[in-house]
């Protein structure tokens, strides 16, 4: 890809998480997500096959010809991150600390956004991977988030749980580089494409050389 992973996400500003039946459900709604000009999507492993989901969606492009970018969430064990970089996930995400899955992404040299709710937790992750899986995010609600971005300014945020489209930009204003929403997107194509336009920031200098 021609940006960072960071670069991608904080310019979609909402990574869909999803938790389907079962892989060709998960297939389906990927495939309608990047139809919708979304590039970074989060599938994850409380989903049946969502490991066949990964393969199947890893090598597709989003609606303006980029490289999809498809990450694995709640992998927390050796087993689950060796088979989401095997499936060819581009990152992956856990729901709180996850030695187990950061000594793989290590090894492996890729991307693991580790979750913590205290700040001690969400810390320790900034330094692992300079960014954090705030979970679950409503608990706290963006006041929270200001309290946090205020000692780690430096920090890329991403808050997840609880929190419903309509909120984004109120997170989005307290600090959160992007946020991740498992319920509640559009169905409608057209309505989904106008949520991920009406969102969309600026991304890397190579993506907007490329127009993007």
């Amino acid at each position: 890809m021609s940006c960072h992973l960071y670069d991608a996400m904080a310019a979609q500003c909402l990574l869909p998480v999803l938790r389907n039946a079962d892989a060709d459900e998960a297939v389906h709604r990927t495939t309608a997500l990047l139809a919708a000009g979304c590039r970074t999507v989060e599938l994850t492993t409380s989903t049946p096959g969502w490991a066949e989901a990964v393969a199947r969606t890893a090598p597709l492009a989003d609606a303006y010809g980029r490289a999809a970018l498809i990450g694995v969430g709640t992998v927390t064990t050796t087993a689950d991150a060796e088979t989401a970089l095997d499936a060819g996930a581009a990152f992956l995400i856990s729901p709180y600390p996850a030695p187990e899955a950061r000594a793989v992404a290590a090894r492996r040299r890729a991307v693991l956004v580790e979750g913590g709710f205290t700040p001690g937790e969400i810390a320790s992750a900034v330094r692992h991977a300079g960014a954090a899986k705030v979970f679950p995010a409503h608990v706290g609600g963006p006041q929270f988030l200001r309290s946090l971005r205020a000692v780690l300014p430096g920090a890329l945020f991403i808050p997840t749980g609880g929190i419903r489209p309509g909120e984004i930009r109120e997170w989005l204003a307290a600090g959160a580089a992007a946020v991740g929403i498992g319920s509640g997107l559009p169905d409608d194509p057209g309505e989904l494409a106008a949520l991920f336009t009406g969102l969309a920031r600026p991304c890397c200098t190579g993506c907007a050389a490329a127009g993007r």
